[in-house]
């Protein structure tokens, strides 16, 4: 199988089921940041500082690619076999979004991004997560989204704030609080 096919030369692309929509559609504009935040998410996985989320990291991944496929389904077309999101996935994420606030100082102020390359690679994830949110929210305004995809973001987000506060910690780095000028 070649990775060219030639058939996207025209500004075109396939969903699964085979329409054919623009490549500007906000459709696939939504799952292509969902495939950029997939991406970050690898990056955070291949920072020393989190081995041993490794495992847990690629599980979110896993569910990323549930929800690219997800988006990239034409409406209505049942015949395409896609993966599921479930409501345990929500969960287990706020499990773990539970289990690191247990372990970190509370929050008295915001903070700013930074102070450790992993750190910021985790802020850029977060924001890029926000982002998707954002996008599938407008899709679901114009077509009906699968509630737990917006859930599941929505979530996902937290996770990655708490994850990079967890790993300042980790860092040994300093927080940097928002101090607003007056």
């Amino acid at each position: 199988m070649k990775i060219y096919t030639k058939t996207g030369d025209q500004g075109t692309t396939s969903l699964f089921g085979g329409k054919r929509v623009s490549k500007a559609d906000l459709r696939i504009d939504t799952y292509g940041t969902v495939d950029e935040l997939n991406s970050y998410i690898g990056l955070l996985r291949d920072q020393e500082v989190n081995q041993k989320r490794k495992d847990f990291l690629v599980e979110i991944q896993d569910r990323l690619f549930t929800i690219g496929s997800i988006l990239a389904t034409e409406p209505g077309n049942t015949k395409v076999k896609i993966p599921h999101l479930l409501p345990t996935d929500i969960e287990v994420l706020e499990k773990e979004i539970d289990r690191m606030d247990a372990s970190l100082p509370p929050m008295r102020f915001f903070v700013l991004p930074g102070g450790h390359a992993s750190v910021s690679f985790c802020h850029i994830a977060r924001t890029v997560c926000r982002r998707t949110e954002r996008l599938v929210i407008a899709l679901n305004a114009i077509e009906v989204i699968d509630a737990l995809v917006i859930q599941y973001l929505n979530r996902l987000s937290d996770y990655l704030f708490m994850l990079s506060r967890l790993m300042t910690q980790e860092l040994n780095v300093e927080e940097t609080p928002w101090k607003p000028r007056m």
